[in-house]
């Protein structure tokens, strides 16, 4: 999806709910609890000021880390130096899974404003799996949401107009939203444009003018990167309609 001054006025904030600590993507209830993981694995727990890397391409690859707060981009540079945004991660979601099997991580994960991790080292966490079955059980559902995901977003970005796609991107945000138990409707996007655009295959003038179209149409309000869902009906069905029918 942070500071304290701002939290009364955050809208994420106004409907925050308690949710076990651990809690991967897709399995917001029924999480194990950070005591009980602690009981197994050597939890550190690492703060990171925005734009701060938690780790850069081609760094050893030794844990896993879980986001507690704030919120992170990941993304691979080319040799030239063109960067292609992977995915955004919030609270509640792993960073560096896509790393495990190599020996070195194969992205660069960044935080997007003021963020927490919780450090899990990897060793650890094969070991605690061999002792906790369930652990076992909800890193593998972890990891395959993981693959869904991303095939989703594959085939959104290959089958969908670019309009469509940001109304796919704001539809997602608003639901990863809402599972944490913040509003869905009224959310600040910590990630710019350039990062949504290089995310969703797009030029950043092409996002803010897909951006303009959907608040002329009433579906979405916008002021910076405050974001108000007018109509989730119009803006899921937007998803769907065929432009060549205009």
């Amino acid at each position: 999806m942070n500071a304290t001054a701002a939290v009364a006025s955050n809208p994420e904030t106004r409907r925050r709910t308690q949710h076990p600590v651990f809690v991967p993507p897709g399995l917001v209830k029924g999480g194990i609890a950070l005591e009980e993981l602690r009981a197994h694995v050597p939890v550190v727990q690492r703060k990171l000021e925005s734009g701060q890397y938690l780790y850069r391409a081609g760094q050893p690859f030794h844990a896993l880390y879980l986001v507690h707060a704030g919120f992170l981009k990941t993304s691979v540079v080319s040799e030239d130096g063109r960067e292609q945004v992977t995915g955004f991660k919030m609270r509640g979601e792993l960073v560096g899974d896509e790393s495990i099997g190599t020996a070195v991580h194969t992205c660069d994960a960044v935080a997007l404003d003021m963020s927490g991790v919780w450090e899990l080292p990897y060793p650890e966490i094969l070991n605690a799996c061999a002792r906790m079955p369930s652990l076992q059980e909800q890193l593998t559902a972890a990891l395959a949401a993981e693959i869904r995901n991303d095939r989703s977003w594959m085939l959104a970005v290959g089958t969908l107009s670019a309009e469509q796609r940001v109304a796919a991107f704001l539809l997602d945000v608003a639901a990863r939203h809402e599972a944490l138990g913040f509003s869905a409707r009224h959310f600040v996007l910590r990630m710019s444009r350039a990062d949504i655009g290089s995310f969703l295959a797009l030029k950043h003038e092409t996002v803010t003018r897909a951006l303009t179209r959907l608040c002329g149409q009433g579906c979405i309000a916008i002021q910076w990167r405050e974001v108000r869902i007018l109509d989730a009906g119009a803006l899921r069905e937007s998803i769907h309609h065929d432009p060549r029918l205009n």
